[in-house]
């Protein structure tokens, strides 16, 4: 077994000026895919015998005939191979093929790092998407490194991981991935003597055997508690110690040179999390689980510290007769409870240790474990101030007796780590749904004002009313009144989140977010609520964002519209300036999509910005943007870098938040350099986007108008379509794997949001995720070619060169087909029609499969025109090569979950059919790297 591989969307693409590197980095990886295949190769003919891998291997051939023609012959053989096997037969197939397509992604990533390394020595002109190229940008635009530390000062980089499940693999799945992972790094920098290669390749057979041994699925379903397990683990693999790093990194950039502009920089790169805190739909998420979330998180980081500490204090062994200290270590050493007279003549390791028995007892005062115990009793930290002067008071003593280089070590990214994580470790967002607040607010105020009936109100009364309640010091909520259960927690989710300030610090929890926020009522509402956890006090001053999130089609376009008049009411503008006049708004990338499609939900998605930032503008206040960008191109994934800098003039400022979903985290941060590299993506665009590009990048008006007709009339295909073609939503449950999807052990959230069949119900995760499956990636492209088409019929003077050059001259427009030609390039027609085969009634498989197929190749069609292309990912040689050189080890698995598929609808009754299928998920889901 052995191929090329596909890397994910990185979020730099090479240069043409880097083919022929392009290509020797093909070769190396070519071998490392190689080694892994006939490791692979080897277990399956040692594990399953000989006669289930030639089967591997005759089914790969066939496939490939299969895809690249499109063959009949081919198609019929290979449904004659997959109907000879037997159920046990499948399994072990599509284990070998899934695995292959770990391995691959293995490989692929060690290129990634292997090429970045090269680039990183090679000297010359630095890439786009590092900070050095945007700092020497800066530089020629006339910015001081002053001016730099200023801009950093009131930035924010915050990337916020969710648990939208999307990532198939075990946590034991990806140990061992990375397990191999450390071997081939190793094969890579270290020149090994023959006996040592020896070893190398038994410990990689070991570690594939291993692999090959564990189970690929979960056997139980996740609890919220078991997410944030695996969301913390992404702290140990890399944000721990490259958050920290990335900003020395900078602030060494910027101290280079003229000495005197030397200073320390802000602290401006921020972790968040919704997982423990994301209510909306998930109703396992409750107070005693976000006191539990704010636990663990709060446990991993104090860990970290002492552990750090504990290194620290045998590094720190300077003798008092051979070094000078300051007054305040000397202080600091002499409170030290640490009494042993081996250590009597070392002030530095005096101090760690009553450092350290101080943090002991914070983290027993919050209730965290440790593993090791201190020397003697100290009082814990009253906060984590206390506990970053300490260290403050270590580091100046070093400098100033000139032992700088002492103190640039593991102290230096100690107290930059305590800057960045706190007690809190990551900031956690709390969310729910608009409807639930209403509802909530509805209970409390009809109690306490009887006859008032809340629900029945008008917007305009609903506003006066909340609006005058924001400035009553008197509570809602009463001890003598009996509240629903829904009632009931929410408020006591409030009330813990108020608990989590008290303990951990505001940073703990600073924002709630309102899904589907459709009026200026749903923001009060939870102003109002927030006032009965004293979150927000009468007097105008909040503890916390209040952050709307604008979903849907219809509310983006209402975005502005509401927050003008947000911003227009005295009581809410006192609260939003109580938070230095700043106010998050978020917006949504995958319901828009599902509500309307891949090019009006980028088109409105755009327009809100615009509008929004005239808005904030006028009303002096500092607009701050969450994206809600989920993995895949259809809930707008895609290269972070080209997104932030395709936004509208304006729109980053700064302050930028993105949310990293499903297995877009695992793929991005499991390896620290990758992980170091994609954060360092996210400052550095941030920057560049802030301060390098013009502040009004509005583009002509005729660009503005033919994109909105565009998304007009691809807004009517889509709707057309999904909405308003008879059937289906039936047509959709039979030609996916949605209700499979629905019985893998991925996450602990349910698929719709209510129990129907609906479209509109279904949770945008799994609607984009079942296409992808299914390889249409149908909410990645639908509509395009349509649109297109009339466009082009409509406006003969213009026709195809005007949207050539509306491509070549708006950045927007270029990512927005950017994106489409990578998703399209996943895409297979051929497979696809074998799902449609899955819809029992044939003439609505017909009816919907052929339109699906004169869109797909229109939309090819009409793409590679205006991109000047004559095959898709012509611009990214690399990409397009690992692609095709995937599909032989990727298809067959669609071919095998089609079969699997009819053996389970059939109501075949052996659970083998079943995991047989859930294994072709989660390799179909590696193969695709975005899929969810």
């Amino acid at each position: 077994m052995s191929s090329q591989t596909m890397p994910s969307e990185s979020d730099v693409r090479p240069s043409r000026g880097e083919d022929v590197a392009a290509i020797e980095a093909d070769a190396r990886l070519r071998e490392d895919i190689r080694l892994l295949g006939r490791i692979l190769g080897d277990t399956v003919r040692d594990q399953e015998g000989a006669d289930v891998f030639d089967l591997v291997e005759r089914i790969r051939q066939t496939s490939i005939r299969f895809h690249r023609d499109d063959d009949k012959p081919a198609r019929h053989e290979l449904e004659l191979i997959l109907d000879s096997m037997s159920t046990s037969q499948t399994v072990r197939i599509v284990r070998a093929f899934s695995y292959f397509s770990h391995l691959a992604n293995i490989a692929e990533d060690q290129n990634n790092i292997r090429q970045m390394r090269v680039r990183a020595t090679a000297g010359g002109t630095p890439r786009p998407g590092t900070l050095a190229l945007t700092l020497a940008h800066a530089r020629t635009a006339g910015f001081s490194a002053a001016d730099l530390r200023k801009f950093f000062a009131e930035a924010l980089v915050s990337p916020v991981l969710t648990a939208h499940p999307t990532e198939v693999r075990r946590k034991s799945t990806i140990d061992r991935e990375m397990e191999i992972a450390a071997l081939l790094d190793r094969r890579e920098r270290v020149q090994l003597i023959p006996e040592e290669n020896e070893a190398s390749d038994e410990q990689l057979r070991r570690a594939v055997l291993t692999l090959w041994k564990t189970n690929l699925l979960r056997r139980t379903k996740l609890t919220v508690l078991d997410e944030v397990t695996n969301g913390l683990s992404f702290y140990d693999y890399t944000f721990l110690r490259e958050v920290p790093r990335l900003h020395c990194a900078l602030e060494d950039r910027l101290n280079e040179g003229d000495s005197a502009a030397r200073g320390e920089l802000a602290s401006f790169l921020r972790m968040g999390s919704w997982i423990g805190g994301d209510r909306d739909g998930n109703p396992f998420v409750t107070a005693e689980v976000m006191r539990g979330t704010l636990g663990l998180q709060s446990s991993r980081v104090l860990r970290f510290y002492l552990e750090e500490l504990h290194v620290l204090g045998s590094e720190l062994s300077l003798a008092a007769h051979l070094t000078d200290v300051s007054k305040d270590l000397r202080a600091l050493a002499e409170r030290s409870p640490d009494k042993s007279p081996h250590r009597s003549g070392e002030p530095y390791r005096l101090a760690v240790s009553g450092i350290y028995a101080r943090l002991t007892a914070t983290a027993l005062r919050l209730d965290v474990g440790i593993t090791r115990r201190p020397v003697g009793e100290a009082a814990p930290y009253d906060g984590v101030k206390e506990f970053k002067a300490d260290l403050d008071i270590l580091y100046r003593s070093l400098i100033s007796n000139n032992a700088g280089v002492i103190a640039r070590g593991r102290l230096r990214l100690l107290r930059r780590a305590v800057d960045c994580f706190g007690f809190h470790l990551a900031s956690l967002d709390i969310r729910q749904n608009s409807a639930v607040h209403e509802r909530t607010v509805a209970e409390l105020i009809d109690a306490a004002m009887p006859g008032m009936s809340y629900l029945a109100l008008s917007e305009e009364a609903r506003i006066a009313l909340l609006a005058k309640e924001l400035g009553n010091a008197r509570p809602l909520t009463s001890p003598f009144v009996k509240y629903g259960e829904e009632t009931l927690g929410e408020l006591a989710v409030f009330h813990a989140a108020a608990e989590a300030h008290a303990k951990f610090g505001s940073e703990a929890i600073p924002q709630c977010i309102i899904s589907m926020c459709k009026g200026v009522s749903d923001m009060l509402e939870v102003a109002l609520l927030l006032k009965e956890a004293g979150l927000v006090h009468p007097s105008g001053r909040s503890a916390i964002n209040i952050v709307p999130l604008f979903e849907t089609i219809e509310d983006l376009q209402a975005s502005s519209g509401i927050m003008d008049r947000m911003l227009s009411i005295h009581d809410y503008r006192k609260l939003v300036d109580s938070r230095g006049a700043v106010q998050e708004v978020m917006l949504g990338y995958s319901d828009s999509n599902k509500d309307g499609g891949f090019v009006t939900s980028g088109w409105e998605l755009y327009k809100a910005e615009i509008g929004l930032i005239e808005v904030f503008e006028r009303h002096h206040v500092r607009l701050r943007l969450f994206h809600g960008r989920g993995g895949s191109v259809g809930r707008g994934g895609g290269p972070s870098y080209d997104a932030i800098i395709a936004q509208p003039g304006g729109a980053v400022n700064g302050q930028i938040r993105i949310t990293e979903q499903g297995e877009i985290i695992s793929s991005k941060y499991s390896n620290a350099e990758v992980g170091r590299s994609n954060l360092e993506i996210l400052a550095a665009a941030t920057l560049e986007a802030s301060l390098l590009q013009p502040k009004h990048s509005a583009p002509r008006a005729e660009y503005l108008q033919a994109m909105e007709e565009l998304s007009s009339l691809a807004f009517k295909a889509y709707r057309g379509l999904v909405y308003e073609t008879e059937g289906f939503a039936d047509y959709f449950w039979s030609s996916t794997v949605i209700t499979e999807i629905a019985t893998l052990n991925i996450g602990s959230r349910p698929a719709s949001r209510k129990k129907t069949r609906e479209i509109e119900d279904l949770r945008a995760i799994p609607w984009v995720f079942s296409w992808a499956q299914c390889r249409l990636m149908l909410p990645g492209w639908y509509g395009f070619g349509s649109a297109v088409e009339a466009w082009i019929a409509e406006h003969p003077d213009k026709g195809m060169p005007f949207l050539k050059e509306l491509y070549r001259e708006w950045p927007f427009f270029r990512t927005l087909l950017s994106n489409m030609d990578m998703v399209l390039a996943k895409s297979s027609i051929a497979i696809a029609s074998r799902y449609a085969e899955l819809v029992p009634d044939a003439e609505l498989r017909e009816k919907i499969f052929s339109r699906i197929r004169r869109e797909w190749h229109s939309s090819i069609e009409m793409l590679l025109d205006i991109m000047g292309q004559e095959r898709l990912l012509q611009s990214n040689p690399l990409l397009e090569r690992s692609i095709r050189n995937r599909f032989p080890y990727l298809d067959p698995l669609n071919h095998v979950q089609v079969e699997l598929l009819k053996e389970h609808r059939a109501q075949n009754p052996d659970e083998a059919v079943l995991r047989g299928i859930q294994i072709t998920i989660n390799g179909i889901s590696a193969g695709l790297r975005n899929s969810g």
